[in-house]
């Protein structure tokens, strides 16, 4: 390992101890971040100071959750969220759209909200971009977490999280269609005045295998007045509509095309 004076590896240990982040203190010093984790694992050690992994857990501890950016990350997790929980192995991923990067920042954003002390990084592979936040604790957060596919197993809402949804309904809406939905523009044919004539109009689209979860889905735009239709492909009903002029107005409003 890289030699470092003295004196800049002692201030460093000054400020760890004080609670500032690793991160924080590498970038300040222009150290390797790895170097500065090397030092504060060696002056525990050396001080005999048993670690203990900080969380800011809002299940776990009593700090207030940002309720809007649950209700969104909870749409984003139940759409194409993942929960890896292994014994040295503990991340939430969200999977967008490269062509997106607008959800991929919303996504990381929420992720930080929600909790702010993991940490986050991206992994770019096969036109996709995997938002990760590293932490056990999102099993806390995130209970529908089990072994399985989701539509292979019950999903359903904790009351703490239905009543999170019912605060938030549109944060919950957008972060499905982000995840698992879109704004498209479909199109029809009627006949007027005896010439066949096509008509588009825009629609918003949600698709996922679960009927639990596209349940939890269709009940929230019961509750804000939404319209909205099954749209059965090849015998097997995994598609929602959303068509009536009021109703994708409304869904304009608040949740809009991805980004």
């Amino acid at each position: 390992m890289e030699q470092h004076n003295p004196s800049i590896r002692d201030e460093a240990l000054a400020l760890l101890r004080g609670g500032i982040t690793n991160r924080a203190v590498a970038e300040l010093f222009d150290v390797p971040r790895g170097t500065v984790g090397w030092w504060l694992h060696e002056d525990r050690k050396q001080r005999g100071v048993q670690y203990t992994q900080p969380t800011d857990c809002p299940a776990c501890t009593d700090r207030p959750v940002d309720r809007g950016a649950y209700a969104y990350l909870l749409g984003l997790y139940l759409g194409d969220g993942h929960i890896t929980s292994k014994p040295k192995q503990h991340h939430l991923s969200i999977f967008c759209g490269e062509g997106w990067p607008g959800l991929v920042d919303e996504a990381e954003a929420a992720m930080r909200s929600v909790m702010p002390l993991p940490r986050t990084g991206r992994r770019h592979r096969g036109g996709c971009v995997e938002v990760k936040s590293f932490t056990k604790h999102w099993v806390c957060v995130f209970p529908q977490h089990g072994p399985g596919k989701t539509h292979e197993r019950p999903i359903t809402l904790e009351p703490w999280q239905q009543e999170i949804v019912d605060a938030h309904p549109w944060n919950l809406v957008r972060g499905l269609i982000h995840s698992d939905g879109c704004r498209s523009m479909n199109w029809t044919t009627r006949t007027v005045g005896g010439e066949r004539k096509r008509y588009e109009y825009p629609r918003y689209w949600f698709t996922n295998v679960s009927d639990d979860i596209r349940r939890i889905y269709t009940d929230t735009l019961n509750k804000l007045g939404i319209e909205w239709t099954h749209c059965t492909r090849a015998g097997k009903e995994y598609n929602i509509s959303v068509a009536r002029r009021a109703s994708v107005a409304l869904m304009d409003a608040h949740v809009g095309p991805k980004y």
